[in-house]
């Protein structure tokens, strides 16, 4: 079964109604906006961190059109600085290659070792939209059947201001 095809099954049991959009593959959010550009949701970007020592990883999930404030975040770990995790370790705790950063890799984080941390400007979202675990489709949901899969997920979360409004992008 391919990683979009476990995405469909999962949000199908967990009676979660999506819309999909295919697309050629795009690795990047600057990349997939002229295939966002029709869909009606708000597009995330997501971005795996780890800590210095590297025994703890963190999923960032931001507006696309946000910069994320690293600085303010790693003052509020308070675990020293952070970096973007190695593909390797994305495919050890997300199943998941470069390009294809999603919060539907948590389906591989059967540990729930991965903490999320969202931006809290998400909460004005009716829809909200990630690649499947593939970067070739957009999947879309409600932000009510997001917190679902969240809890679903059991991994710990938390919304946060995560972007410094003087680098918001136009």
């Amino acid at each position: 079964m391919s990683r979009r095809e476990q995405v469909i099954e999962l949000l199908e049991q967990l009676g979660i109604p999506f819309d999909l959009h295919e697309h050629p593959p795009v690795p990047t959010v600057e990349e997939a906006l002229p295939y966002w550009d029709k869909i009606d949701a708000t597009h995330c970007k997501n971005l795996f961190f780890r800590n210095h020592k590297g025994n703890r990883h963190y999923l960032v999930i931001l507006r696309h059109d946000r910069q994320l404030a690293i600085r303010d975040l790693e003052q509020r770990l308070r675990q020293g600085k952070i970096s973007f995790a190695s593909p390797q370790r994305m495919e050890r705790y997300l199943g998941l290659g470069g390009g294809s950063v999603s919060v539907f890799g948590l389906i591989n984080d059967r540990e729930n070792h991965v903490h999320l941390f969202l931006d809290d400007a998400l909460k004005s979202a009716q829809r909200i939209s990630f690649h499947p675990n593939e970067n070739s489709a957009t999947v879309v949901i409600s932000f009510n059947s997001f917190l679902k899969f969240l809890e679903w997920s059991g991994n710990s979360y938390e919304f946060i201001s995560l972007y410094n409004p003087e680098n918001e992008m136009n």
